[in-house]
C-alpha cells in the first residue's frame, strides 16, 4: 500500500521552474532564428508580386502602342514645363492605358473634358492593386488623399523638369513609338518603382507629374540616404529643393538593394542601387547612342 502511494506521487510530478524557463528560452531562440527567414520569404513574395505588376504595366503599354501606333503621352497639358502641383490638366499615361489594364469601367468614368484634379471623388480614390507595390507601407496611409501609384514612367535620363523636349520615353505631350527609341527597346528603361512619400500628397495615380513620372538622373533609392537605415513611410527626410514643385527626382523602392525597372521590350529587371551613375543615366535616355554593358 505504501509502495503504491509513492508511485502515484511520482506520476503526478510536474515541471520545475528551471525546466519551464529552459523550455521558454529554447522556444524564444527558435522564434528568433525563424523570424528573419519568414520575413525574407514574405519579402520574396512581395518582390515577385511587384515584378508581376510592372510586367502587366509594360505589356499594357505595348498593347497600347500596337493599337494606336504610338506610346502613351507621359502627361497631357496645354503648356510646360510641368510643376508638381494639383493644378492643370495633367492627364497621365496611367489614365491612357486603363483599358489595357482591364480597367474599362474606371476609364469610362474618367471625364476627359476636365483636368485630373476635377474628377469624381470615386475616380480619384480608386486604388488599383496593379499600381501598388506590396512592400511599400505608404499606400496604407492618408486615406483622405488621392490614391497613389508606386510606378512611374521615365521622362529623362537627367534631373530636369517634365517638358516637351525630354530625352526619355514618357514626357509632356509625347507621342513617340518604338521606332523613335533609337537606342533599342532592350537598352532603354520605360518604367520604374518609386516609394510613396509626401511628394505624392495632393496628387495621385492619374497625375502626370512626379507622381507618375521620374528620371534616372539620381541613383535608385538615393532618396533614403543611408542604405542601412530602415525605410519606413514618414521617416524619409526631404530637403526644400526636393519638395519644390519644379523638382521631379528619381526612382526608389522599399526592396533592399535596388528597384524594379521595366525595359521597352517588356522585360523586368531588378537594378542595383549601386549601379554606375553614367550607365544609369544612359538607360533613361532613348537616343544617346552609347554602348551599354548588358549586365547592368
Amino acid at each position: 500500500m505504501k509502495r503504491h502511494s509513492q508511485t502515484n506521487t511520482r506520476s503526478r510530478r510536474g515541471f520545475t521552474l528551471i525546466e519551464l524557463l529552459v523550455v521558454i528560452a529554447i522556444i524564444a531562440i527558435l522564434i528568433a532564428l525563424l523570424l528573419p527567414a519568414v520575413q525574407q520569404a514574405r519579402e520574396a513574395a512581395r518582390r515577385s508580386q511587384c515584378k508581376n505588376n510592372m510586367a502587366q504595366i509594360a505589356l499594357a503599354t505595348l498593347n497600347y502602342e500596337m493599337a494606336w501606333e504610338s506610346l502613351p503621352s507621359g502627361t497631357i497639358n496645354t503648356d510646360g514645363p510641368i510643376e508638381s502641383t494639383p493644378k492643370g490638366y495633367h492627364v497621365s499615361w496611367t489614365v491612357l492605358i486603363l483599358s489595357h489594364l482591364d480597367q474599362g469601367p474606371l476609364f469610362n468614368h474618367f471625364d476627359f473634358s476636365k483636368g485630373v484634379y476635377e474628377q469624381d471623388e470615386k475616380v480619384m480614390k480608386s486604388t488599383m492593386a496593379t499600381l501598388i507595390c506590396p512592400s511599400d507601407p505608404g499606400h496604407r496611409y492618408g486615406d483622405k488623399e488621392p490614391a497613389p501609384s508606386n510606378y512611374a514612367g521615365v521622362h529623362s535620363g537627367t534631373e530636369t523638369q517634365i517638358a516637351a523636349d525630354n530625352d526619355g520615353v514618357f514626357f509632356l505631350n509625347s507621342g513617340i513609338g518604338n521606332r523613335d527609341v533609337s537606342d533599342g527597346s532592350t537598352n532603354t528603361l520605360f518604367f520604374g518603382e518609386k516609394a510613396i512619400t509626401e511628394l505624392d500628397h495632393g496628387l495621385g495615380w492619374y497625375s502626370g507629374t512626379r507622381a507618375t513620372l521620374r528620371n534616372t538622373g539620381t541613383q535608385p533609392n538615393s532618396i533614403f540616404g543611408d542604405p542601412d537605415k530602415p525605410r519606413h513611410y514618414g521617416q524619409i527626410e526631404l530637403t526644400a529643393e526636393q519638395t519644390a514643385p519644379r523638382s521631379v527626382l528619381g526612382f526608389s523602392s522599399h526592396h533592399p538593394g535596388g528597384s524594379h525597372f521595366a525595359l521597352g521590350d517588356g522585360s523586368v529587371r531588378f537594378v542595383s542601387e549601386k549601379i554606375d551613375s553614367t550607365t544609369y543615366s544612359y538607360l533613361g535616355n532613348r537616343h544617346d547612342g552609347e554602348l551599354l554593358d548588358p549586365s547592368f
